[in-house]
């Protein structure tokens, strides 16, 4: 299947709050749990950046699991930007997460420099997915941990279609919609092994870890 581009961002109310409240407790928490496997002895203690955060789910999440680091989450829609800031509140980690409006590759960021790189569901929204293979090397420290957990596309239509039906088919329908446009537009792990090579990255590995997410992840 060719891929098929959807907006970069998701700047509808009615997204914001259909993704804030839908089930994401699974792929999250496997984010978490991939990348303690991955770094188990990291020692996380300094700024880690979360390129497109969303309701900041993971940023909060990464908190809870590394107590010591502070985590600036880049978002380009105003609408995922306030459901957020409303999540940290209520998580009582606005000491530690801090939420700011940016598009890549503009995005002014608060630190030149950062120990961790973050980013859930970022890639498949971009039309130009290099701005996110240089904005890691313009921004990760030497040794900077990178994590990248992204859909992939499946081989048609009808297998995004299926893939809805398993893991969306009780959330609203414009969740539903928007997960078969994602998977639409998300890219194979070649093709990401593709970008990698091309930006000078082949030191970081991919690996398939569901019938719908991969990974890239190593040190810069």
């Amino acid at each position: 299947m060719r891929r098929v581009p959807e907006p970069e961002l998701m700047d509808d109310p009615a997204q914001a709050l259909a993704y804030t409240g839908a089930d994401f407790s699974e792929p999250h928490g496997m984010f978490i749990d991939k990348f303690r496997d991955l770094f188990p002895k990291a020692n996380i203690t300094g700024n880690v950046l979360d390129l497109g955060c969303g309701p900041a789910d993971i940023a909060i999440r990464f908190a809870r699991a590394y107590p010591r680091c502070h985590i600036d989450g880049v978002d380009g829609a105003d609408c995922m930007l306030v459901q957020g800031e409303l999540a940290i509140r209520k998580a009582k980690l606005t000491d530690r997460i801090r939420l700011l409006k940016g598009v890549l590759p503009d995005a002014i960021l608060p630190h030149r420099e950062y120990e961790v790189i973050l980013s859930n569901s970022l890639l498949h929204h971009l039309h130009e997915p290099a701005v996110l293979w240089e904005c890691i090397k313009d921004y990760a420290v030497k040794d900077a941990i990178v994590f990248i957990m992204d859909l992939m596309r499946p081989d048609s239509g009808a297998m995004a279609r299926q893939l809805v039906n398993t893991y969306a088919v009780a959330e609203p329908l414009i969740l539903q919609r928007d997960f078969y446009n994602s998977l639409c537009a998300a890219f194979t792990p070649g093709e990401v092994v593709a970008q990698l090579g091309h930006a000078g990255l082949s030191q970081f590995r991919i690996e398939t870890i569901s019938d719908r997410h991969f990974i890239v992840f190593g040190q810069f």
